[in-house]
């Protein structure tokens, strides 16, 4: 079983994750972000939380993708780039960061992310949508929900001068919540900001962050993923997700669950269960 304190009683421990190859091999992404997309994310989320958070990074090429059991354990919330290499990622590391997000941990998925395999397996759909890349497009950032925390302190709308287009249809479920709303210069309108619950953890997909673009310098986009990682943080201690646990009768408010041998076992402990009756 999973458990960490709650984020009331210290700071919001943040993990930017990103690919980190559209650094390596194209100049242009190269001086916007020579240190790297996801250190300029989690610089920006520094700077507006400060020492309510502690943030570090994590890229592909780490062992394991920088996604070991211990690092999510470790994790309040977790920030995710990815764009070329969604395949490189493996299956059993996807299924590590699912069982983080049921049990309670916070994810961020941004811009290209949409199509990671976490994502889509959040989702249950593709999570395709409608793009265009040729350098012509603007981006406004509407707020339709300015009561949200994740809206707060956001401009309205957030002029984005340059950005990739995203355009509906975008596969997704229907939002729990729909905070933002983007249009650009060829007319498209896109659901660029939205909320899910997926088990305990919450899930905020933001949509702006191509990489040709100085996108994550900008300080109403910084301010977004700040709040954002203040949303998406747990308020209570991290458990394991478990749909199905049993219930002896009476006992209404303790889960059980039984090992190979029919012995009972806490659901929350996952201590052998010794009762007075033999049992």
């Amino acid at each position: 079983m999973t458990t960490t304190t709650t984020t009331a009683d210290r700071p919001i421990r943040v993990t930017v994750w990103g690919e980190d190859r559209h650094e390596k091999v194209n100049p242009r992404v190269r001086e916007i972000y020579p240190e790297g997309m996801h250190t300029a994310i989690a610089d920006g989320v520094r700077a507006l939380l400060g020492d309510a958070v502690t943030v570090t990074t994590r890229v592909l090429d780490d062992h394991e993708h920088g996604m070991t059991e211990e690092t999510l354990a470790a994790t309040d919330v977790l920030l995710w780039w990815g764009h070329t290499a969604h395949d490189e990622v493996a299956d059993e590391v996807v299924d590590r960061i699912q069982r983080h997000v049921l049990e309670g941990m916070g994810i961020l998925v941004l811009h290209s992310g949409h199509h990671s395999k976490i994502f889509r397996r959040l989702m249950g759909t593709t999570c395709s949508l409608r793009w265009r890349n040729d350098g012509s497009d603007r981006e406004l950032v509407w707020t339709v929900s300015p009561r949200h925390p994740i809206a707060e302190g956001v401009p309205q709308p957030l002029v984005i001068p340059g950005q990739e287009m995203y355009g509906e249809f975008f596969d997704v479920p229907d939002p729990d919540e729909l905070v933002f709303i983007s249009s650009f210069t060829g007319g498209e309108v896109f659901r660029s900001g939205i909320t899910y619950r997926r088990g305990y953890g919450r899930v905020f997909y933001f949509s702006p962050g191509d990489e040709v673009y100085p996108v994550y310098h900008h300080p109403g986009v910084q301010r977004v993923l700040a709040n954002g990682v203040r949303w998406a943080a747990p308020t209570r201690e991290r458990e394991s997700y478990l749909v199905t646990p049993m219930y002896l009768p009476g006992e209404f408010d303790r889960p059980y669950l039984t090992d190979d041998e029919g012995r009972l076992i806490d659901y929350r402990t996952r201590e052998l269960v010794e009762r007075g009756d033999g049992a």
